[in-house]
């Protein structure tokens, strides 16, 4: 849900819809930009470009985390490991949706393909991803710092929990992302086949943390084609803490899955960076809506939770 990858005018949306119902926002992996700034509570997100803390040869840049991690919307910082859309594949954002706002936003030149790689450069072994967590939390001040993955070979996410133990650094929050999610711009075989779906991720995820002593003391998060109460409700059944949704907000914004994404050509201006196709996002009408879909799913699920 990025800058660039979304529109200005849908960012802003979500952020005001966010401040409303008292949510959070997480920005995606294209870096905070001034359209994340407006009231809602932020989870900065922190892909493999390291966009909004990165050098010109795409490297982490500590000092310019730093001064984005302290700001005061910024509420926690979640290192995107891999995502169930795509997992284990890098992304795209074509050189004409790169305006100079959003390589502002991003640190990249523009004009040109912005690239997200498929893997990290500041770490290459589960020890040193820890030691790179412990890192990121430091220079935000202490601010909670966790990860997001898509489960793929179990054994994987095995080597992740020995690295917390070997190392006595655990995240303060992992998001478990199923293989339902989504996205618009995926290979096809990536979106339809591979990672592990969600019911099946978080009860591992949640049964190994609680084998090795580690369920206490981190949050999971659930994200994967969770639109309804009762996806919801399943989650937090299955282990979650809370639940991350994407679609349904996307839907809330005017989403038809035009299937344009890539193109620039967004008929609903969601995702297009251009400010004439914009205009038919309606930001103040889109964000009563982003909030009321909050409001009234989260009441559907209360209903849900005292009916059971």
């Amino acid at each position: 849900m990025s800058y660039g990858s979304l529109s200005g005018a849908a960012v802003r949306a979500l952020n005001q819809g966010a401040a409303l119902a008292g949510a959070l926002h997480t920005t995606g992996e294209g870096g905070v930009s001034p359209h994340h700034l407006h009231g809602g509570q932020l989870v900065w997100q922190i892909g493999t470009g390291y966009f909004g803390c990165r050098r010109d040869d795409g490297s982490f840049d500590p000092d310019l985390f730093a001064t984005q991690a302290i700001d005061p919307q910024v509420k926690m910082i979640e290192l995107k490991l891999s995502q169930g859309a795509k997992p284990g594949h890098g992304g795209v954002l074509p050189g004409p949706k790169v305006t100079p706002e959003i390589a502002e936003a991003r640190g990249v030149a523009v004009g040109v393909d912005c690239v997200s790689p498929a893997s990290h450069s500041a770490f290459s072994t589960p020890v040193e991803m820890m030691q790179f967590i412990a890192r990121m939390r430091t220079l935000s001040g202490g601010k909670p710092t966790g990860f997001k993955l898509c489960i793929g070979h179990p054994w994987e996410w095995f080597a992740l929990v020995k690295a917390m133990l070997e190392t006595g650094i655990a995240p303060d929050f992992i998001v478990v992302d199923g293989a339902e999610g989504g996205t618009g711009a995926a290979p096809l075989e990536f979106s339809d086949h591979m990672g592990m779906p969600l019911q099946e991720a978080l009860r591992l995820v949640h049964n190994t943390l609680v084998g090795a002593g580690l369920r206490d003391s981190i949050r999971l998060g659930a994200s994967g084609k969770i639109v309804s109460a009762f996806d919801m409700a399943r989650a937090l059944a299955l282990g979650a803490d809370w639940c991350n949704s994407a679609r349904g907000f996307m839907f809330a914004l005017g989403c038809i899955q035009a299937h344009s994404c890539n193109t620039g050509r967004c008929p609903t201006g969601v995702t297009t960076q251009d400010p004439v196709r914009q205009l038919a996002l309606v930001v103040p009408d889109k964000t009563e809506r982003v909030f009321r879909f909050h409001r009234n799913t989260l009441d559907a699920l209360r209903e849900l939770v005292q009916a059971a």
